[in-house]
C-alpha cells in the first residue's frame, strides 16, 4: 500500500491528507519520533499550566501522551476533517478536556494571544514543500498566525527536519518579529515509520526543535543553538547556526550510510567531532575503515590513539590505519585521534564522551551492542605546551612535550598551519647539567626521529669515504698530509636534529646549516639542544641564494643535503619546494660538490608526474642517481654524484653497505640511538633504484 505522496507538493493539499488518513485508519504516523523520544526536549519548553495549541495534529499520539502525563489544556487543529473526526471519536470519553477542531493553520479563527504554546510536529515541513512564491507566501501566513495567537512570552515549539530553505526562512522571520530563536537537536528522536511507508533503506532522520519565544520588543537579535546535551551556545550570525545544522545533517547521513553497508575496498570515512563551545578545532577525529569479514574476527571496535601518537605512520596515514585494522582483527574499526588544545582527563572519560558517536558509526544491528575500546596501554596520553610563538615565514607555532612508549618524553615543533605534521622532534632524557645537583631534563643528541635522516647520514658517510679515498690516492702525488675534514652543507635546519646527529656521529664532519627563518634557529638552540661551535654553524639565508653565492666564490663541499619543506600544502611536492630542483639550482649544487662529492635529496612527492620531472632534472644534472623509498614514510632519499667510483650498481651497493655499517658502529661507539639500526642491509641495498 503506497501511502507516500507522488510529489512533495501533495503535502500541502487537504485531499492528500484526507486520503492518507482514510487509508491509514487508526494507525498512528510518527515519522519524527514519539512522545518518549521527544519528551526530554518538550518538557523544557512546555509546562502543565500552559494553554497549548497543536497545529497539524494528524493522528499522532503526541497530544494524547501529553494529556495523559498532566497537560490538560490542549487544543488540536488539522486541515483534514477525516482525521479530526477520527481523533474526536477516539478520545471523547477518556480525554474530555481536550479539544479537536478542523481548521487551516494559515487562517485560524482563534482569538489573538489565546495560547502560551504553539506545538508543531512536522506541519511546517509539510507546508514548506519547495521555494515557489505560492508556498513561501503560505508559510509566511502560517508564521503570522502563530505570532498572532501566541501571548507575549509564549513559545512556538516546532519539531522539524530543518531543510536548509526552511531554516533560512525561520532565521529570517522570527528574530525580525521580536522572537528569541533557539535551535535544539533532539538526540533521541528520528524515529522511523515501521509500516509499509517506511524508508526502504531504514535510515533514521535528524530531528530538531525550533523554539521561538515571543517578546513585545526585543532590542537585539538573539540566536542560540544546542547540538549536544544541555550545552547551549549563543551565536552572532545566522550562517553560524545554519552551518551547525548542516554539519549535523551531513554527519547523520554518513552514519546512516555506514549502518546500511560495508565500505570495504573503498576509501575510509573521516568525521570531526567538535565540542559545542569549542568550534575552532575538532576535539576528536574518527576514521572508519572496513575490511572484508574474516572467520573469527570481531565485528566492530574503536581504537583510541593516545595524545601525541596521532602523527605516527600507523595512525596518521590510511595505509597505517589499514595495517592497524588487520592487526586488531575487526571487520570495522573506528580509529579515534585526540586534538591538541583540549583537555582529556583520562581514558575512561574519553570513552564516555565518545560513546554515542562511536555507537552511531556501528554496522547494522550493532548500534545497541557493547562496543570494545582498544588503545595502547591504559592512558590517554599526556601533552604539554611549553612555548608558543610566531614566525614571519611559517606563522604561529608551538613547542610541546608528549609522553610516548615506555614513558619516554619527546619534544616537538608544530606549525599551527599544518598541525598534522611534526616539523621537528627530539627525545628527552635525564642527565646532570653543570651547575645543578639533581638530574635535569635535556635533549638526547643521538635520537633521530625521522627515519630519512638516518639514510641522509649514511649519504654523508659515503661522501666522507669517497673524499678520503680520493685524498689517499692524491697522497702519493704530494708530500702534504691529507685533511680529514668533511665539509657538509645542509639546506633546511628545522630543530637541528639531523645536523646534531651528523656532528655527534661523524666526528670528521664540519657542518654549515642554512635556514631562511631566524626564529627556527632560536627554537633549535633553546628547545632542541642545537649547539653551535667551530664544527656546526647556522647561516640565516635563502637556500637558493646561499648556493649561488657559494658557487660564485668557488666553495667546495663533500656533501650537500636538501631537507627543506614547502610552505604550500596544496602542491603535490611538499619537500623540497619545486624551485630547489630546477636546473640552475642543481647546477650550483653540482659545482659545489665537484666530481667527487655527493648530493643527497629528501623528496616528498605525491604527484607522479611531478616526481618524474624531478628525477629527470636530477639525471640531467648528475651522471649517477640512486633513490631509496622508505617503507613506512612518504620520504624518498636520492643520492646523486659524478664520482666514477660509483658508475655501476655493484660499487654503489658496496659503498652504501659499508657506509651504513660505519654509521651503526660510530653511533654505538658514541652511545647514540636512532630509530632503525641497519644491521641487515640487504633490504636497503636491494631496494635502491638506479
Amino acid at each position: 500500500m503506497n501511502l507516500l505522496p507522488k510529489s512533495t507538493a501533495d503535502f500541502g493539499s487537504t485531499e492528500y491528507w484526507n486520503s492518507f488518513f482514510r487509508k491509514r485508519g487508526k494507525q498512528a504516523f510518527e515519522w519524527y519520533g514519539e512522545y518518549p523520544e521527544l519528551c526530554g526536549q518538550l518538557h523544557k519548553y512546555i509546562k502543565p499550566k500552559d494553554e497549548i495549541l497543536v497545529v497539524g495534529c494528524g493522528n499522532s499520539k503526541l497530544s494524547v501522551d501529553l494529556y495523559d502525563v498532566g497537560f490538560k489544556k490542549i487544543t488540536n487543529i488539522d486541515i483534514s476533517p477525516v482525521v479530526i473526526k477520527q481523533m474526536q471519536e477516539a478520545n471523547r470519553s477518556q480525554r474530555p478536556e481536550m479539544t479537536w477542531c478542523q481548521m487551516d493553520a494559515t487562517a485560524m479563527t482563534l482569538p489573538d494571544e489565546s495560547f502560551s504554546v504553539v506545538l508543531d510536529k512536522g506541519t511546517l515541513d509539510a507546508l514548506f514543500t519547495d521555494q515557489s512564491e505560492e508556498v513561501v507566501s503560505t508559510v509566511r501566513r502560517y508564521f503570522k498566525e502563530i505570532g498572532r495567537v501566541l501571548r507575549s512570552g509564549g513559545r512556538y515549539v516546532c519539531i522539524s527536519l530543518l531543510q536548509e530553505h526552511i531554516l533560512r526562512e525561520v532565521v529570517e522571520h522570527f528574530p525580525s518579529h521580536h522572537f528569541m530563536l533557539r535551535i535544539v537537536r533532539c538526540p533521541d528522536a528520528g524515529g522511523r515509520d515501521t509500516s509499509e511507508a517506511a524508508n526502504a533503506d531504514g535510515s533514521s532522520l535528524v530531528v530538531f526543535a525550533i523554539v521561538a519565544t515571543k517578546f513585545k520588543n526585543l532590542p537585539m537579535r538573539v540566536l542560540e543553538i544546542c547540538m549536544a546535551g544541555d550545552q547551549m551556545e549563543r551565536v552572532q550570525q545566522p550562517e553560524e547556526l545554519i552551518g551547525a545544522v548542516a554539519a549535523a545533517q551531513k554527519a547523520a547521513m554518513v552514519c546512516n550510510g555506514l549502518a546500511r553497508g560495508s565500505i570495504a575496498g573503498m576509501a575510509e570515512v573521516s568525521i570531526d567531532l567538535f565540542h559545542p563551545n569549542e568550534k575552532q578545532t575538532p576535539r576528536y577525529t574518527i576514521h572508519v575503515l572496513d575490511q572484508a569479514p574474516k572467520r573469527g574476527s570481531g565485528k566492530y571496535a574503536a581504537f583510541i590513539v593516545p595524545q601525541g601518537r596521532e602523527t605516527e605512520w600507523l595512525f596518521a596515514t590510511t595505509q597505517g590505519r589499514q595495517k592497524l585494522q588487520v592487526s586488531a582483527n575487526f571487520d570495522r574499526l573506528a580509529v579515534v585521534t585526540l586534538h591538541r588544545g583540549h583537555v582529556y582527563t583520562d581514558l575512561e572519560a574519553v570513552k564516555v564522551e565518545l560513546a554515542e558517536s562511536v555507537k552511531s558509526l556501528a554496522p547494522s544491528g550493532l548500534q545497541g551492542a557493547s562496543i570494545p575500546y582498544l588503545s595502547i596501554g591504559a592512558e590517554v596520553g599526556r601533552r604539554e605546551t611549553i612555548h608558543t610563538g610566531r614566525s614571519e615565514h611559517s606563522g604561529e607555532y608551538l613547542v610541546e612535550e608528549i609522553v610516548g612508549d615506555n614513558g619516554r618524553t619527546f619534544r616537538r615543533l608544530i606549525f599551527l598551519a599544518n598541525q598534522s605534521v611534526v616539523q621537528s622532534e627530539a627525545a628527552l632524557k635525564m642527565a646532570r647539567v653543570r651547575g645543578s645537583r639533581a638530574p635535569q631534563k635535556v635533549v638526547d643528541p643521538g635520537y633521530l626521529a625521522c627515519q630519512h635522516h638516518l639514510f641522509m647520514t649514511v649519504g654523508v658517510q659515503l661522501a666522507t669515504r669517497l673524499t678520503m679515498a680520493q685524498k689517499t690516492a692524491n697522497e702519493t702525488k704530494t708530500t702534504s698530509p691529507p685533511s680529514s675534514s668533511t665539509a657538509v652543507a645542509v639546506i633546511g635546519l628545522g630543530g637541528g636534529g639531523l645536523c646534531t646527529f651528523i656532528r655527534e656521529c661523524l666526528k670528521s664532519s664540519t657542518i654549515t646549516a642554512v635556514e631562511i627563518d631566524p626564529e627556527i634557529e632560536r627554537i633549535a638552540v633553546k628547545y632542541f639542544g642545537l649547539t653551535l661551535d667551530n664544527r656546526l654553524r647556522v647561516v640565516i639565508e635563502d637556500g637558493i641564494r646561499f648556493l649561488a653565492e657559494e658557487a660564485t666564490r668557488g666553495a667546495h663541499y663533500s656533501a650537500v643535503l636538501f631537507d627543506v619543506d614547502s610552505k604550500d600544502p596544496t602542491v603535490g611536492m611538499s619537500c623540497p619546494p619545486a624551485i630547489f630542483v630546477e636546473r640552475n639550482v642543481l647546477a650550483h649544487v653540482r659545482q659545489l660538490v665537484g666530481d667527487e662529492g655527493l648530493f643527497v635529496l629528501n623528496l616528498v612527492c605525491r604527484n607522479d608526474a611531478l616526481r618524474e620531472t624531478t628525477v629527470q632534472s636530477l639525471r640531467e644534472s648528475f651522471k649517477y642517481v640512486l633513490s631509496y623509498k622508505l617503507e613506512e614514510d612518504v620520504n624518498e632519499v636520492f643520492y646523486c654524484t659524478d664520482n666514477e667510483r660509483l658508475k655501476d650498481a655493484t660499487n654503489w651497493q658496496q659503498e652504501l653497505r659499508e657506509s651504513a655499517n660505519d654509521v651503526n658502529k660510530l653511533a654505538r661507539k658514541e652511545k647514540l640511538t636512532h630509530e632503525q639500526e641497519l644491521v641487515d642491509l640487504s633490504d636497503f641495498v636491494n631496494a635502491l633504484q638506479i
